[in-house]
């Protein structure tokens, strides 16, 4: 079967590999859909810090179960979505529910060999019928269901002024769900293809380009104020120090984002502010069957996906996804 390795930062190599056999508990799929993230585009060059090369990547999944094991709830030619995010069940965190913490989580994709392929085995219980959704739909499941775990972290309310740093996927995501709770929605971001995105297929008229002068703006959208949550979804150390002071009194803000770095900010201005301090990490079952009734439910625009290419295309293809100017918003990979 063909699979897509990333090597090394920056080198894709086709090859081929035995297609697996499923062990006990095991559901063999096909997958369909791989989406792209900004961790494959972090893992291609080399700015990702939980990785060893080589890697397959791809974590967001859509699949068509192939093989089922029995009393699992899986038959052949489901339609899937795939929590890539493996968790014990044993661990503290897990048997609190966090399965998105895991003490021994292995994301697929990233510490261990992910989507980029044509089958993949993986335990039952990660898998999720996805009925009623097509295989973009499927695969978009995961990175929306980091946006849908990042506002219920918050307890995001209806009315709330709201900032989101970044208009990348998983910005777009957190904007998604926080809208349907009813929040007032501001979106910061150095690019305007972004924003104007963000307007044109999300209806976010509230937006602000980053640079000189947009503090004050931030201030005028909230009285002075600033915003009850902000989450950020930069990426960006400086972006994520800086966020520390949108925060309005009382606040919460929510790290969806993660960088190779330590974070620093000025903890007289964070404990004046009493701010609440959250990180946001993966999503859990619920929050993808949440995600997965938002999109029956019409509440989630397909214009997400910007760009595609198959497969076999992935290594003449990739590296242009990390170009700027070629407006990437959410790039679908398809699987013959």
């Amino acid at each position: 079967m063909l699979t897509i390795v990333c090597d090394t930062p920056g080198t894709l190599i086709a090859t081929e590999r035995q297609k697996p056999v499923p062990a006990a508990g095991e559901a063999l799929v096909k997958i369909r859909r791989v989406g792209v993230c900004g961790t494959d585009l972090h893992i291609f060059t080399g700015n990702q810090p939980y990785l060893s090369y080589p890697r397959v990547m791809g974590h967001e999944l859509a699949a068509t179960v192939e093989e089922a094991p029995d009393g699992s709830g899986l038959s052949a030619g489901d339609t899937v979505a795939i929590i890539p995010y493996m968790s014990c069940g044993h661990c503290d965190a897990c048997l609190k529910g966090r399965t998105n913490c895991c003490r021994n989580i292995g994301v697929l994709g990233v510490h261990r060999d992910g989507g980029m392929t044509e089958y993949l085995c993986l335990p039952a219980e990660f898998l999720l019928k996805a009925d009623g959704l097509s295989l973009d739909q499927a695969a978009m499941v995961e990175f929306l269901a980091i946006g849908a775990h990042a506002v219920a972290r918050a307890k995001t309310r209806s009315g709330e002024k709201v900032l989101i740093a970044g208009a990348g996927p998983i910005g777009l995501a957190v904007a998604v769900f926080a809208r349907m709770e009813g929040a007032d929605v501001t979106l910061i971001d150095s690019r305007r293809d972004r924003l104007d995105f963000a307007e044109r297929h999300l209806g976010i008229t509230s937006t602000v380009m980053l640079g000189e002068g947009d503090v004050e703006q931030l201030s005028a959208i909230t009285d002075g104020n600033f915003f009850e949550t902000v989450f950020d979804a930069t990426g960006n150390p400086k972006a994520i120090e800086r966020g520390f002071g949108f925060v309005a009194h009382a606040g919460t803000y929510v790290l969806v984002s993660i960088v190779a770095s330590n974070i620093t900010f000025s903890d007289p201005e964070f404990h004046k502010r009493e701010t609440t301090l959250l990180g946001s990490r993966n999503a859990t079952a619920a929050d993808f069957h949440h995600v997965m009734a938002a999109m029956r439910a019409g509440h989630v625009p397909d214009a997400l996906i910007t760009h595609r290419m198959s497969l076999s295309q992935v290594p003449e293809q990739f590296a242009g996804l990390t170009d700027p100017a070629a407006g990437v918003v959410k790039a679908m990979v398809e699987v013959a």
